[in-house]
């Protein structure tokens, strides 16, 4: 399909709308041109809206820190890179590796340990993957968590990383 703003220039609005419409009903990509700043608040308030989201590395880094920050932050975001033609992939935690907190037994272990359940899923082994994302959400739910979240919970108890991981496998089912 043409792009919406294309058509709009050329035909009109109504035009464009039709286009949509028909693009919709025809199982095509949709492509919708935004300003960032506008996007950012758009993905926010209309996340559903949106199934793909396509940019340049700074603005999508400020996407995804805004949007991990709507399930508790970068710290429970995962993280996957996947070649849908060779299969081949790489899991990880989407933020650094915070070297002032080495050694502190102190941050939330989540992102990678979500990451490790993308890679599950993407072998198969979804009975696995969802073993440790029911251990992690009844964790959370129960909250028992680290600093990070801690700061974000009424009655949370904040507890270390290695106290948070005996949890985990405490909840797993």
């Amino acid at each position: 399909m043409q792009q919406y703003d294309e058509i709009v220039e050329k035909e009109g609005r109504d035009a464009a709308n039709v286009a949509q419409e028909k693009a919709e009903k025809e199982g095509k990509i949709i492509i919708k041109d935004s300003i960032a700043d506008i996007f950012l608040q758009q993905i926010l308030t209309r996340p559903a809206e949106h199934d793909v989201v396509a940019t340049m590395n700074l603005n999508g880094d400020y996407i995804s820190d805004a949007l991990a920050a709507q399930v508790g932050g970068i710290g429970i975001a995962p993280g996957a890179n996947i070649n849908y033609e060779t299969g081949h992939a790489i899991f990880e935690a989407t933020h650094g590796t915070a070297p002032k907190y080495a050694g502190l037994n102190k941050v939330n272990p989540s992102s990678v340990i979500l990451s490790s359940v993308l890679m599950l899923e993407h072998l198969g082994w979804q009975e696995a993957a969802d073993k440790i994302t029911d251990s992690i959400e009844d964790t959370i739910a129960s909250k028992v968590v680290t600093y990070d979240f801690a700061r974000l919970m009424d009655g949370a108890e904040e507890v270390s990383t290695s106290a948070f991981a005996d949890e985990l496998i405490k909840n797993l089912k």
